[in-house]
């Protein structure tokens, strides 16, 4: 009992025992009987009382005593007891966020009544046909490159690196620091298996698109990035390409099962909106600047 006062002097839930008070005066004042009585029946079950548990454990406490688990309970019998009074009384009404949170239970309910079955392979084998820009492998490109900044010697960056590529010839990438002297770079002087969005993060859009025509083997440049200058030598590029299922079955199985979850769930809902009679207001130039100008009265339209 002691856990219930010190629920009750929670400072939310006085507000909702002041609110709960004016409400019940109103309809006692007003004779309003149409509001439904909430039952009185409030039974708590092991299982109610597992899930409270592990609630309680999923936020790294230990396992509750006894005196917690009394805790627990008086404080969801008191939750209980609120919430259908409030309900009964119609606080529950044009509450937005109460609307968003009844939306999402009832998405989760089309998702568990729509489970849906494996998939076969031959399922999953015309989806990634179907989809092949989501499991297209993109080309990769392994490099080395030697680095000419814009503020040694006077920004004569790109006409020292222009020199240092005469003199590199044919030169492998290994033996390139002993042929010309380039500046230090403050991260990688090599990379591999890079994707153009990898290569674009680190060295701007226009070096990673240049960079990929380039001809492996030998020495190239100079490519400008948004720290200077660049001679690079490019090891190898992969190519673009579309993977085998077996490569990337659980992607295409998971992408499979969001949208076929996400037609049943659509199918769902417009099978209940077609119970429905909606009214909508008709989008028009009225109606524009009655939403710029305010508040106003707007015709309501029957929807199309």
């Amino acid at each position: 009992m002691t856990q219930f006062r010190t629920f009750v002097r929670e400072p939310l839930v006085q507000f909702l025992l002041v609110a709960l008070a004016l409400f019940a005066v109103n309809r006692f004042v007003n004779g309003d009987h149409g509001a439904s009585e909430p039952s009185k029946r409030i039974e708590l079950t092991v299982n109610d009382l597992r899930q409270m548990t592990l609630m309680w454990l999923a936020q790294g406490r230990p396992m509750p005593s006894e005196q917690q688990l009394r805790a627990m309970m008086e404080q969801r019998v008191g939750l209980e007891i609120l919430s259908r009074e409030a309900a009964a009384l119609g606080l529950d009404r044009n509450d937005e966020i109460i609307k968003r949170r009844l939306a999402q239970k009832m998405e989760f309910l089309f998702e568990d009544l729509g489970q849906l079955q494996d998939p076969t392979p031959a399922e999953l084998g015309a989806w990634l046909e179907k989809n092949p820009d989501k499991f297209k492998q993109p080309p990769r490109v392994g490099f080395r490159h030697l680095y000419f900044s814009l503020d040694n010697q006077g920004g004569m960056a790109r006409q020292r690196a222009e020199a240092a590529l005469a003199k590199l010839g044919r030169s492998l990438a290994q033996s390139a620091s002993a042929v010309v002297a380039a500046d230090p770079f403050m991260f990688q002087d090599s990379y591999v298996d890079r994707t153009p969005d990898s290569v674009a993060k680190d060295f701007g859009p226009s070096f990673a698109k240049e960079i990929f025509s380039l001809r492996p083997g030998s020495w190239e440049g100079p490519i400008q990035s948004g720290y200077g200058w660049h001679l690079v030598f490019v090891d190898a590029i992969v190519p673009e390409r579309m993977p085998a299922l077996s490569e990337v079955e659980p992607q295409v199985k998971a992408d499979w099962l969001e949208a076929q979850t996400r037609v049943l769930k659509d199918k769902a809902l417009m099978d209940i909106r077609s119970r429905y009679s909606i009214i909508l207001p008709e989008l028009n130039a009225e109606t524009t600047n009655a939403l710029l100008s305010g508040p106003q009265a707007i015709p309501a339209q029957g929807e199309p």
